[in-house]
């Protein structure tokens, strides 16, 4: 589980969710006040947001990731804002992908700048105004729906169908950033990412509101590299779960699992009883894309030697979703700028 999400956030309500109550509507309020209150600074350009309701891993970077390929295909130069979780840069950076590592930059950015400009910032302003200079004609903002200083032509919330919004609880008492009916007041879309009906009731809210709503799921790039082996599987992000299961329905034996928090930074005791227990048990290595480029520096080589990586591609149900969505962005923005 997320180190940020305690795991009763993720089931029924019980004694604590109640009992912080009155917390999580103080936070709930000013959370909504925020968002309603928020200066947010207009760039000549359209702002795509690609968020979601809660802290913890709803399937945000491989949405991001399709939708920056599709305005690439659509002739548009994409750029990634990012706050860069877990990086420790003060100032708007451009992603190095040849000398940045995740400590410094975060490992989600890491993935982002794959395939488009990222600026790595806790200003997004500041960030947007970096990659206006390095020529991208389309932001793809990447979290920040509820606090981002910036005006957002489109945000599209991602909503994760195994997990769905938890308890339905307002931090401290639940995963929910602000309350759900202030967030679907200023979200222009939602996404249901992967399998499940944890998400069902939001998504015939979104429906009742008026909002679009899109599927999509999360499928193995690699696949039939995995079938038929046995693994020791292992990851730092919000759900491992998740991870482990999209392991098996690609084919692949999961024998052992290790779970560490989201964004954890592996010791060298911790790489060191991961290959024992491999070794031990026949068994290979394997983790995910965000666990990779964090280990890039720092794992020892017999380590990465052993290790696999598990690359995810966010598929739409519809093919054309993510053209849809770029499109509504663009025409928002004319519609802006000509008002």
């Amino acid at each position: 589980m997320a180190s940020e999400a305690p795991p009763f956030w993720w089931k029924k309500p019980d004694w604590r969710a109640y009992t912080l109550s009155p917390f999580s509507a103080l936070y709930g309020v000013v959370a909504g006040r925020r968002m309603v209150t928020a200066k947010r600074e207009r760039f000549d350009l359209p702002v795509l947001c690609v968020g979601n309701f809660t802290v913890g891993g709803s399937g945000k970077t491989p949405v991001a990731i399709a939708l920056a390929d599709e305005a690439k295909r659509m002739g548009l130069s994409p750029g990634f804002l990012s706050r860069g979780h877990g990086g420790s840069f003060g100032q708007p950076h451009i992603v190095d992908t040849h000398h940045d590592t995740a400590k410094y930059v975060g490992d989600e950015p890491l993935l982002l700048a794959e395939h488009a400009p990222v600026a790595v910032t806790p200003s997004r302003a500041a960030g947007a105004k970096l990659l206006v200079e390095q020529g991208c004609d389309f932001l793809i903002m990447d979290d920040g729906f509820q606090s981002a200083h910036i005006h957002i032509d489109y945000a599209l919330l991602v909503v994760d169908a195994r997990y769905g919004v938890g308890n339905g609880h307002v931090i401290p008492g639940g995963p929910l950033r602000a309350p759900l009916v202030s967030q679907l007041r200023f979200a222009d879309a939602v996404l249901k990412m992967g399998e499940g009906t944890a998400a069902d009731a939001i998504v015939r809210k979104a429906s009742r509101a008026g909002k679009a709503v899109y599927e999509a799921a999360a499928r193995p790039r690699n696949e039939l590299a995995f079938a038929g082996r046995r693994f020791l599987a292992f990851a730092g992000i919000g759900h491992p779960e998740k991870f482990y299961d999209t392991l098996r329905r690609a084919g692949g034996m999961v024998d052992m699992t290790r779970s560490f928090g989201d964004h954890h930074v592996y010791e060298e005791d911790e790489f060191n009883e991961l290959l024992a227990a491999a070794r031990a048990g026949g068994l290979e290595l394997v983790t995910t894309a965000k666990d990779a480029v964090r280990l890039r520096h720092g794992a020892p080589q017999a380590f990465l030697d052993r290790m696999g990586v598990l690359e995810i591609d966010a598929v739409f149900e519809l093919n054309h979703a993510p053209r849809l969505i770029i499109q509504e962005t663009l025409e928002i923005w004319r519609r802006r700028r000509a008002s």
